[in-house]
């Protein structure tokens, strides 16, 4: 089906993880920089764009979730011992690494815009796709990374000599370019992309402009982007909430990144599963068993000979492998518009009625079997779509970043554990940038 072909191209495309960031390796850009001279590269380094996006997709599920509630650390590994215990430092391999795959993404996204205009023989509509393409995934990889790290380099070149030497770029700044960024891609992206949510289309650029407007409480746009999405009828939740832990594409999914048996989420299935490195916390345990999550219970399982010492017996169930038919990640889905628009109603004070809060905190509530909502405050009303978004949306990578954005990050996770200090709102730049980077130097996240 034309829906895989992406997924199935990337089982013969493995871009390795980049490990000098601002300052690619020669492999890293001599491949692209070979691959793109005639028409018939063009696809290539497309897959390429998105494969090296790819990277980025499990390292936002240890960020969004490790670094708050969702997780407590059950093994022996230094990076995800930091991340559970609340002592993270600078030079976190985890912290390394998504910093990595942000630069990496925005350098081949940079190396398409300054080279695809040079080939000859594409035709204008794939000129213009790829590159809208190449504008939506380096703005997403900086949405990212201005919500992780705060002020960071925007870099929109690939000149080796200015990037080995550039200073951080205000949030706000950055923030900007990726609304830019989304703006340009918009015209030139497909109603319906003909490989399938693999590839980015128009409803994928409303759905982050839904996510950047909530997060910048601009409660109106954050509406209007989320019902374009929900309103377009091209995708539906399936009934059973299982399928949504258990399939890759399933027909709610907007975005979704995508892996093999070779490549596919082996970080979090070897994290969650096989060496059970990290378990769900007590806490988000009682959360999902609770009568208010339903049937979203799916996301976890129990097993007793797993519960011993420090184990409390239960595993994360969302990623598997790519045999099992769910080792894909999630970016976007139209459960979290459902959410979005809830919030931004609620903030806007319209709670009741087919247009409020409560109605489309109904609707995935009544997917999921559980009680519905009838009445309350605006208050009560945005900490019950805070409980919905963990209920929902657990282990997709949301929980940190809904704290920090709600400024609800101190309260909750000063509860959780004691070692939390107000300086996990950001991640740390890496050690290893500071270090190389001179426009770096002391320019360091404070309380790192």
């Amino acid at each position: 089906m034309k829906r895989y072909s992406l997924y199935i191209l990337l089982m013969l495309l493995s871009v390795t993880a980049c490990k000098e960031v601002l300052e690619p390796t020669p492999y890293d850009i001599r491949i692209d920089e070979l691959a793109l001279k005639r028409a018939d590269d063009v696809p290539s380094v497309r897959i390429g764009l998105y494969s090296a996006f790819r990277g980025i997709a499990a390292s936002l599920v240890i960020a969004g979730d490790f670094t708050a509630d969702m997780i407590q650390h059950n093994g022996t590994f230094s990076d995800y011992r930091e991340l559970g215990t609340k002592q993270i430092t600078s030079t976190n391999g985890v912290v390394g690494g998504l910093w990595g795959s942000i630069y990496r993404t925005a350098y081949v996204a940079n190396f398409i815009l300054e080279r695809l205009p040079q080939v000859t023989g594409v035709s204008e509509a794939n000129r213009k796709q790829v590159t809208a393409e190449a504008k939506f995934l380096r703005a997403l990889a900086y949405f990212y990374g201005a919500y992780t790290y705060g002020d960071i380099p925007l870099v929109t070149t690939t000149d080796q000599a200015a990037n080995s030497n550039i200073p951080r770029t205000p949030k706000a700044q950055v923030l900007a370019a990726v609304l830019a960024d989304y703006q340009a891609a918009l015209p030139d992206l497909p109603v319906r992309p003909s490989g399938g949510v693999a590839y980015v289309s128009k409803q994928t650029v409303y759905a982050a402009m839904a996510r950047y407007y909530l997060y910048q409480k601009n409660w109106q746009q954050a509406e209007t982007n989320a019902s374009l999405v929900i309103s377009s009828g091209q995708f539906t939740l399936p009934a059973d909430f299982e399928t949504v832990v258990l399939r890759n594409f399933t027909s709610e999914s907007i975005f979704e990144v995508g892996y093999t048996i070779n490549d596919d989420a082996g970080t979090l299935t070897n994290l969650f599963v096989t060496r059970r490195e990290v378990i769900p916390s007590n806490q988000v345990v009682a959360a999902l068993v609770s009568n208010e999550a339903g049937t979203r219970v799916a996301t976890i399982t129990f097993n007793a000979q797993q519960q011993r010492g420090n184990d409390n017996g239960w595993t994360v169930r969302k990623y598997g492998t790519a045999l099992e038919d769910n080792a894909n990640l999630v970016i976007f889905r139209l459960a979290e518009m459902y959410l979005i628009r809830a919030e931004a109603r609620a903030q806007l004070g319209r709670l009741t009625g087919v247009n409020g809060a409560i109605a489309d905190i109904n609707v995935l509530r009544t997917r999921a079997k559980a009680p519905t909502i009838t009445t309350g405050s605006q208050s009560d009303i945005l900490l019950a779509i805070e409980r919905e978004r963990v209920y929902e949306l657990a282990f997709e990578g949301h929980r940190w970043y809904d704290l920090v954005r709600t400024g609800r990050a101190q309260a909750v996770m000063s509860a959780f554990s004691p070692n939390w200090n107000n300086r996990y709102e950001l991640w740390p730049i890496p050690q290893s940038e500071t270090q190389r980077n001179p426009a770096l130097r002391g320019a360091q996240n404070p309380g790192y």
